[in-house]
């Protein structure tokens, strides 16, 4: 019987979609089982460019339909509706993406950032224009970041010289651009020469196509055009123009705010496809007279693996209700948002490893999805900011969310066929100090009787007093080494809330999520540890940490119950070759 909590192929119907979305999700399930492992895997290995998939796409309108706003689609009667930017559908399309390739996921990503300019301009011209491209089956890059400077968007050498008849021409290179290749329109970062500071910036749209857009090569080896490219007296017309000044900027980090969403559920595609090959391999393999999966570590491994990808899941939904809520005066997305590119992708990267030190050298082998699936859940934690940078951001809303709770009514859960239209208005990209949270114990008092939720509570109240009586003084808060240290025990408590707000809203069994507790138990006392061993660290610092360490109840029968579970996935998917 398929696992209700993971994607499965042959059993995957989103009912709770409106017809339209199901259909296209389905049609394209369908279209990579048709085309086979075989297939996959060799398109992947040659490095092929994604034609195919893209016309796909275009055939069916996918991409049209997922990714053009309501407010974008126009009147034409035979869409119905159907045409919005619902978050909830665009994670479900990101899981399939990445349970069969990141290659094609990240085609959709960079489209994505490329519309983000687009979407929130006020450039009635521009925004017909990428509807009809989107239409036509069209993908789309965003030009931000350069060689030198990388994503330090203050430091832009793509310049625009005003050429006297309320235009610009434009010259600079970018790199590291996905689809810089093939996009029929690329939203451009850059700044006016005659105008200095933050007033100077503009956002252009501009063709991949035109004689003064030289493509320079790709980047990396791999079906991904991540590229470079150079504008040589590229021409800027007043259409052409998205944001200019702040607006320019501020459009650059909502963007983000939106793409980097995306990254999660990619690697839960991911991992999705590579259990079931491990958990087949292991449990069809045999050792020394005994399935490998009767070691005891073997089990507890894969156990891990499986508790931390539901674990991944749920926060995940959890998130996407926040974002489809979010607006002026409810900005909590701000946090959960980078919890999802860092915390849930590096999630991902622990369930590959746990996964491959069971089935060891058939990880390598090059007829396996688990090959790819373990070198491709190496990026998404270097997407979209690294991991450093969003631990960072996130402790920016530490003491509000974890000692300042403010009132607000629950959000419900979010598959409602609506246009997510505040991602495109999200103002300017600052105050996130200001920004406030719901209380955070009531999603763990809902389940103190369970055991290592009881147990890990203790620690989050722990992490609160840390705060209170411990935390890093001014000196130490230049220490940015030891500040990582707690963002990791502040993210664990986030973590942990938004699981137990989806567990309920879904009623998860316990047994799976008394095991996934007792893996974030020692996930806290391992960060602990590591708080303790800072070198910057006080001693009241390091009392605490180690009076934060705690050991998870144990329970042989509740794991027992929780590996039959995983010992189902064995032969519970196999892509068709």
């Amino acid at each position: 019987m398929a696992d209700p909590l993971l994607f499965n192929p042959r059993t995957y119907d989103p009912a709770h979609f409106d017809p339209e979305t199901r259909r296209l999700l389905r049609a394209t399930v369908d279209w990579f089982e048709q085309r086979g492992k075989r297939r996959l895997i060799e398109d992947y290995r040659s490095r092929a460019w994604l034609a195919d998939f893209l016309a796909f796409s275009a055939k069916e309108g996918l991409f049209a339909t997922f990714l053009t706003p309501a407010s974008a689609a126009g009147g034409d009667a035979g869409d119905q509706g159907d045409k919005r930017w619902d978050t909830a559908r665009i994670a479900a399309l990101n899981e399939i993406f990445g349970f069969y390739g990141l290659d094609y996921w990240y085609a959709w990503q960079v489209t994505i950032l490329g519309l983000g300019p687009v979407w929130q301009s006020d450039n009635a011209a521009a925004r017909a224009r990428a509807a009809e491209l989107l239409a036509q089956g069209e993908v789309f890059a965003f030009g931000l970041s350069e060689k030198t400077h990388g994503a330090d968007i203050y430091s832009t050498d793509m310049l625009l010289e005003p050429d006297g008849e309320g235009g610009f021409r434009a010259t600079g290179s970018k790199y590291y651009i996905g689809n810089g290749n093939a996009a029929g329109l690329v939203s451009v970062f850059g700044r006016r020469t005659d105008v200095e500071g933050p007033d100077g910036y503009v956002f252009f749209a501009a063709d991949s196509r035109h004689p003064a857009y030289h493509l320079v090569k790709n980047v990396v080896d791999s079906s991904k055009y991540v590229s470079e490219f150079r504008l040589e007296d590229y021409p800027v017309t007043a259409e052409d123009v998205l944001h200019t000044g702040r607006a320019a900027f501020d459009a650059a980090l909502n963007t983000v705010n939106v793409g980097k969403f995306n990254l999660c559920t990619a690697s839960i595609g991911i991992c999705e496809h590579a259990m079931y090959e491990a958990v087949t391999h292991a449990h069809n393999r045999v050792l020394y007279g005994r399935p490998v999966t009767a070691f005891p570590h073997v089990r507890r491994e894969l156990t891990d693996a499986y508790v931390r990808l539901v674990g991944m899941k749920l926060f995940s939904d959890r998130a996407v209700d926040y974002f489809r809520s979010a607006g002026p005066d409810d900005r909590r997305y701000l946090l959960f948002n980078p919890m999802t590119k860092m915390k849930v992708t590096t999630e991902g990267e622990k369930v590959i490893d746990l996964m491959w030190d069971v089935i060891a050298a058939k990880g390598f082998e090059k007829d396996n999805y688990f090959a790819q699936a373990a070198i491709e859940i190496r990026g998404l934690p270097k997407l979209e900011g690294t991991v450093h940078v969003n631990l960072a951001l996130i402790l920016k809303f530490m003491r509000n969310h974890l000692l300042d709770p403010a009132g607000y009514e629950p959000v419900p859960t979010r598959l409602d066929a609506a246009d997510d239209s505040f991602l495109f208005r999200q103002g300017p990209a600052r105050g996130l100090g200001s920004v406030r949270f719901h209380d955070w114990r009531p999603a763990f008092d809902a389940y103190a009787h369970v055991p290592n939720v009881a147990r890990f509570r203790e620690q989050a109240d722990a992490l609160c007093a840390f705060v209170t009586t411990a935390a890093p003084d001014e000196e130490q808060s230049r220490d940015l080494d030891l500040l990582l240290a707690v963002g990791q025990l502040f993210a664990l408590v986030v973590h942990g809330q938004l699981i137990l707000e989806q567990a309920r809203l879904t009623g998860l069994d316990q047994d799976v999520l008394d095991e996934l507790f007792a893996v974030l138990v020692r996930d806290f006392s391992a960060h602990a540890v590591e708080l303790h061993g800072k070198d910057s660290a006080t001693e009241s610092q390091q009392l605490w940490a180690l009076g934060a360490v705690r050991r998870p109840v144990v329970d042989e029968d509740r794991s027992g119950r929780v590996w039959e579970r995983v010992e189902a996935l064995s032969g519970a998917y196999e892509m068709a070759e």
